[in-house]
């Protein structure tokens, strides 16, 4: 995906909405399982836990709510991966602007700068991310026979019912403690490895894929703590945790120890890598499509610059 000043701003919100519905599709199974276990309760002395890993969760799942139950609330991420896409790499457009020594979005920032830059892109998504995922994952926790919620409207009538436009944004915080840190690692790891590529002549769609799949993997590795606290957080009753994540750490590490933290580890590795190809990879089919439909005065290639 590009910022270049010379790409219509429209293409890239519609090609990036399309590489996330793709992101979505593909990856969304794996993230189902990834909140069920995250939110699981620990097991009590003498008893199994709910879900003995990520293979036992899919497997369970399917069994009671078939396999479409892999992708329970997907309506909220698929309806806010449009904008969400097109603010990150505009608010990363943004960053490279203020991060860079010359005001120039187009210079070769150094690592830390493009840090800075992907980190201030975190930021921008929050407003339509934090809902989005509360949603989802209230709807993802849920099984059947025990279904409080038709659907992501009735979630929405219900948080607002509870507690007004802050009870949506609950997590908030938690959202930006991962967020921030994460796109930082995410931008600076896919910008880099597509200039060692240009470098050693080696562009095309196979690399473009792979550098993205290796940027979802590294954003991960750094996201995973702060998500299993956002998860737990969103999910939670009203009043359980007074003081927010603060309380979420608390009650994680004393019950179950700071490796709770990497609590769906796997479906998120496994997820990691073919969720962002298949970004990057709608991202490029998109472009090409539009560039077919209305043709840019000039072409430019699927990289951020």
């Amino acid at each position: 995906m590009s910022t270049d000043g010379n790409t219509n701003p429209f293409k890239y919100f519609l090609a990036g909405g399309f590489g996330g519905v793709c992101t979505v599709l593909v990856g969304h199974p794996l993230d189902t399982i990834k909140v069920r276990l995250q939110t699981m309760p620990p097991a009590q002395l003498g008893k199994l836990p709910i879900y003995n890993g990520a293979w036992d969760c899919a497997i369970k799942t399917i069994k009671r709510e078939g396999f479409f139950g892999l992708y329970k609330g997907m309506a909220a991420p698929i309806t806010g991966v449009a904008p969400i896409f097109a603010i990150s790499f505009l608010g990363f457009g943004l960053g490279k602007k203020m991060f860079s020594s010359t005001g120039d979005k187009k210079e070769n920032l150094t690592p830390s700068r493009l840090f800075c830059a992907g980190a201030f892109s975190g930021i921008f998504t929050a407003i339509i991310m934090v809902p989005g995922e509360r949603i989802k994952c209230i709807l993802q926790v849920q099984e059947l026979g025990h279904q409080k919620y038709d659907g992501p409207i009735s979630v929405i009538k219900n948080l607002y019912t509870e507690g007004g436009i802050k009870s949506l944004y609950k997590g908030t915080c938690a959202t930006l403690l991962r967020d921030i840190p994460a796109c930082g690692v995410y931008f600076t790891t896919y910008e880099l490895l597509v200039r060692y590529q240009k470098n050693n002549n080696s562009e095309g769609l196979v690399n473009t894929i792979f550098a993205g799949g290796m940027a979802g993997i590294l954003n991960w590795l750094i996201a995973m703590p702060a998500d299993v606290l956002k998860s737990r957080l969103q999910i939670a009753p009203k009043g359980m945790y007074p003081r927010g994540i603060r309380d979420v750490f608390a009650k994680l590490y004393k019950e179950e120890g700071l490796k709770a933290l990497y609590s769906g580890m796997t479906p998120v590795m496994l997820r990691a890598f073919p969720a962002n190809a298949a970004c990057f990879l709608g991202v490029e089919l998109g472009l090409k499509s539009l560039d077919f439909i209305f043709p840019p005065k000039n072409n430019k290639s699927l990289e951020i610059n």
